[in-house]
C-alpha cells in the first residue's frame, strides 16, 4: 500500500515538475520576445499634412516587438515621396494610413486642368481638393444639365493668392483622415479666401467638351460638391440621432 502510495506521489511530483519547466520555459520565450526590437519609420521633424515626404525628413527608429502595431511602416524608402494625409509629430512612428502617393493627381487617361474663370457661373463654396464634383452647364440656348455622369476629382481649390482654400485651424484634409466628419463638415464652413481658380482631374474629351460648349460664352458650368459615402452616412447617423432624441 505504501509502495503504490510513493508510486503516486512520484508520479504526481513528476508531472508537476514538468509542467513547472513547461511555464518556465514559456516564460523565457516570451521574455525574450519582448526583448526583440525593431526598426520603424519616423518624421525627424513636425511635418504638416500635405507635405511630400523627402528622404532628409525621415529617419528609423527602434522599438520592442512588444510595441510595434500593425500598419507601422519599417521601409524607409519606400514612403519616400508619398503625402501625408495628417500631421505627423516628431519621432512619431509613421502608419501606412497616414500616408498617400498620389492622392491628388490625374489618373490613367485624366490630366489636370485649370477651368477658366470666364467658363464658371459658380462653385460650391464647400468644395475642397480632393473632393468629387459634379458638373452642371447652364446658359441661354442650351438646355442645362449634368455634363457628365459620373462625379470628377476635384485637384485643387485656389485663392486669388494661389493659396489653398481650407480651414486653417482644422483642415478637412485631417478631419476625413481623422474620421471626424463633424469638424470636417465644420471646417467646409470656414475657409482661409475666397475660391478664384478650381482645378479638376478630366479626360481630354470632358475637357474638350467643356471647352467647346463654354468658349463661346453663351453656356457656363456650375460646379458642386458631392460628399463621399462616409459623410452621407455620418449626416444620415447624425440624423437619426437627432430624430430619436426629439421623439
Amino acid at each position: 500500500m505504501n509502495r503504490r502510495r510513493n508510486l503516486a506521489i512520484s508520479a504526481a511530483a513528476a508531472v508537476l515538475a514538468g509542467v513547472l519547466i513547461y511555464c518556465i520555459h514559456e516564460l523565457q520565450l516570451r521574455q525574450i520576445e519582448l526583448q526583440e526590437t525593431v526598426q520603424v519609420v519616423v518624421p525627424v521633424r513636425f511635418i504638416p499634412a500635405g507635405e511630400r515626404l523627402s528622404a532628409d525628413a525621415l529617419g528609423l527608429k527602434t522599438i520592442t516587438k512588444a510595441s510595434f502595431m500593425p500598419g507601422m511602416v519599417t521601409d524607409l524608402h519606400a514612403v519616400t515621396g508619398m503625402e501625408t494625409a495628417v500631421p505627423l509629430g516628431r519621432d512619431e512612428p509613421v502608419l501606412d494610413w497616414k500616408l498617400d502617393r498620389f492622392r491628388l493627381l490625374p489618373r490613367r487617361g485624366e490630366s489636370t486642368f485649370q477651368i477658366p474663370k470666364s467658363y464658371i457661373l459658380s462653385v460650391s463654396n464647400g468644395l475642397r481638393a480632393g473632393d468629387k464634383a459634379l458638373v452642371y452647364a447652364s446658359g441661354e440656348g442650351i438646355e442645362s444639365g449634368r455634363l457628365f455622369p459620373e462625379p470628377v476629382t476635384v485637384a485643387a481649390v485656389k485663392t486669388s493668392a494661389n493659396l489653398e482654400i481650407d480651414d486653417p485651424q482644422h483642415t478637412g484634409l485631417v478631419s476625413r483622415a481623422s474620421g471626424d466628419y463633424e469638424q470636417l463638415y465644420l471646417s467646409r464652413r470656414d475657409a482661409n479666401g475666397v475660391i478664384d481658380a478650381v482645378n479638376l482631374n478630366l479626360t481630354e474629351e470632358q475637357w474638350l467638351r467643356i471647352d467647346n460648349l463654354c468658349r463661346s460664352g453663351e453656356a457656363k458650368l456650375v460646379i458642386a460638391y458631392v460628399p463621399d459615402s462616409h459623410e452621407s452616412a455620418a449626416a444620415d447617423a447624425g440624423k437619426a440621432e437627432a430624430e430619436v432624441e426629439v421623439s
